[in-house]
């Protein structure tokens, strides 16, 4: 497998909207298009090309609308004012050779017949952002146990080179039986296969999963600031 550039990694979302996730954008032909947006029914996620451009954030409030909000990542610049942008810091990892990367026999390929259950899981573990839409952005694995899904994990930013492993989700009552490490591995030999380089991101507080995915063979690379950006009202 060929190494590539990181750089695409310092602002995730922009280079997946503008790049292989270029069918899932909204916002090519707003204002300046120096701002995107996955559909609302994919994801929450918006992207600037540079957030120290005002014409960006310019943009961003077109695409959104008076009082619309997004969930942007990279890095930890000053909104314009009029914006309201909580959020925290996360971690950027990525997947090093020790990831143990292959396909487990019990893991399953997830489709739309598997949406619901998928969306229940994720609103019962809460791993981050997760809509009806959210599988259209790449390939979702899990392990079912007596016909319900005890735990999942998929694909979901994708940069030129590189695919983000996102939903790690297990059901309570199947933890502690090492399900979402098996999953993870058997996504990253997917993007593997592909010839790309998986990455991650957690949030830097939850060191319980950061600590999973060290041992994994994840390894960090920098901190992310996400932030759910609300637009001026007017």
């Amino acid at each position: 497998m060929q190494p590539h550039s990181a750089v695409e990694l310092d602002n995730p979302v922009w280079h997946s909207l503008t790049g292989p996730h270029g069918h899932l954008a909204e916002g090519a032909d707003v204002g300046h298009g120096l701002a995107r947006r996955y559909r609302p029914d994919i994801s929450v996620f918006a992207a600037l090309a540079d957030p120290r451009d005002p014409r960006a954030w310019a943009d961003l409030a077109a695409l959104i609308g008076p009082g619309g909000e997004a969930l942007i990542t990279g890095d930890d610049v000053p909104a314009p004012p009029g914006w309201k942008t909580p959020g925290g810091p996360g971690v950027q990892m990525l997947a090093t050779a020790r990831v143990a990367a292959d396909l487990d026999p019990e893991v399953v390929v997830l489709g739309t017949a598997d949406v619901q259950d998928m969306v229940e899981l994720v609103t019962r573990t809460k791993p981050g952002p997760f809509r009806a839409g959210t599988p259209l952005m790449g390939t979702y694995l899990g392990i079912r146990r007596d016909g319900r899904l005890a735990a999942m994990a998929g694909e979901r930013m994708h940069p030129e080179g590189w695919t983000e492993v996102s939903a790690v989700a297990t059901d309570p009552a199947f933890r502690r039986q090492g399900l979402a490490g098996r999953l993870v591995r058997s996504v990253v030999a997917g993007v593997r296969a592909r010839g790309e380089q998986a990455f991650l991101h957690a949030a830097a507080d939850n060191h319980g999963a950061i600590s999973v995915y060290r041992a994994l063979g994840f390894e960090g690379r920098r901190i992310m600031a996400f932030r759910g950006v609300r637009a001026p009202e007017a």
